[in-house]
C-alpha cells in the first residue's frame, strides 16, 4: 500500500495538469477570526489559476440558524454549475494553510455525487512557497450541469446524534482542540459550553498533517488507534461547526474506512442548546 493518501494530489502534479479540460480547481478557503485571514480578499489577490471560489457559508442551507450546513442538492448543483463543475470532471480542492477546510470542500463534492476529488497538499500557502503562478482576475467559467445526488447517510443530524450518544452504535470522533474537548478552554463561539458528549473520542485536527500536508497513512492510522477508535466499527465525526470534522473524515477514508458520516451541527447545535448531556474531562477510558 502507498504510503500516501489516494485523495491527495502534490503542487508538481498539479502544475503539470493546469489547463486540462476535466480538470476543474476549487478554492475552499475558510478561516475563523481568530486566524485573521480572508478567503475572498487573499482569492482576489492571487489564486492557483483556473480556480474557482466556493464559498462554504453561502453554499449552505440557511434555514437552520447554523454555519455553513450541507445545502440541498439541488442548491449545491445550481452553485457549482455556475462554476463550471460537472460531477464527472477531476475536481481539486484547496484552501490557504493545506489541511484545513479543503477536507471539507472534498467531503461535500463527494457526498453529492462526485468521483474523481482530491486535495492539494500544502495549499495555496505551500503553492506560493515554491513560486508557482498564480493569477489575479477572478475565473468565469461556461456554466454546466452539475447531476447531485447526495449522500443522506453520511450526514448525521441532530436527532440522529442524540440517538447515537444514547445507544453507543457509532463511535464519536471529535477534533476540537483537547482544551476544548475537555472543558478546560472557552468555546469561540460566545453562549456555548466546552466539553464533549457521552462517550467521544479526542482527536484534534491538527494531528493529521504536518507543514500543510496530510500525513503519511501508518501515521494516520497510529492518531486514531491511539484515540481508542476501532477501525471495524462506525464512527461519526464531529468538530466546533462541521468543518474539521472532515479532516478525520479524510483520514479514515484515505484508510479505506467507508462506514463513517459526519455530524454537521457539530459542538455549534450540541453545546449551545441547554438540554444535552456534556462532560467534562479526559475520554471516559482514558480517566479510567
Amino acid at each position: 500500500m502507498s504510503e500516501t493518501s489516494r485523495f491527495v494530489v502534490s503542487s508538481e502534479w498539479l502544475h503539470k495538469e493546469l489547463g486540462s479540460a476535466d480538470l476543474k480547481i476549487v478554492d475552499a478557503s475558510f478561516y475563523l477570526p481568530a486566524q485573521g485571514r480572508n478567503a475572498d480578499a487573499e482569492y482576489l489577490s492571487g489564486h492557483i489559476p483556473g480556480a474557482v471560489r466556493f464559498d462554504h457559508d453561502k453554499i449552505a442551507d440557511h434555514s437552520t440558524g447554523l454555519p455553513h450546513m450541507v445545502p440541498s442538492p439541488e442548491v449545491f448543483a445550481d452553485a457549482v454549475g455556475r462554476m463550471g463543475i460537472s460531477e464527472t470532471d477531476r475536481i481539486v480542492i484547496y484552501d490557504g494553510p493545506g489541511i484545513f477546510s479543503a477536507p471539507r470542500g472534498w467531503w461535500l463534492f463527494r457526498i453529492m455525487g462526485a468521483k474523481q476529488v482530491f486535495i492539494l497538499d500544502g495549499g495555496l500557502d505551500g503553492w506560493k512557497a515554491e513560486g508557482r503562478p498564480l493569477e489575479t482576475e477572478a475565473t468565469s467559467p461556461a456554466p454546466c450541469i452539475f447531476d447531485a445526488d447526495l449522500q443522506l447517510d453520511k450526514v448525521i443530524d441532530f436527532q440522529t446524534m442524540l440517538s447515537i450518544v444514547s445507544d453507543g452504535r457509532s463511535q464519536i470522533a471529535d477534533a476540537r482542540s483537547a482544551g476544548r474537548f475537555m472543558g478546560t478552554e472557552p468555546e469561540p463561539r460566545a453562549g456555548m459550553r466546552s466539553g464533549h458528549m457521552p462517550g467521544a473520542r479526542s482527536l484534534p485536527s491538527g494531528t493529521f498533517s504536518v507543514n500543510g500536508k496530510l500525513r503519511p497513512l501508518h501515521e494516520l492510522r497510529k492518531a486514531i488507534e491511539d484515540s481508542g477508535i476501532d477501525f471495524g466499527q462506525p464512527i461519526v465525526t464531529s468538530c466546533g461547526s462541521g468543518i474539521t470534522a472532515a479532516i478525520i473524515t479524510l483520514a479514515l477514508e484515505s484508510l479505506g474506512h467507508e462506514d463513517n458520516a459526519l455530524y454537521d451541527g457539530s459542538w455549534t447545535e450540541w453545546g449551545s442548546r441547554p438540554d444535552t448531556p456534556v462532560v467534562t474531562g479526559p475520554a471516559a477510558s482514558d480517566a479510567a
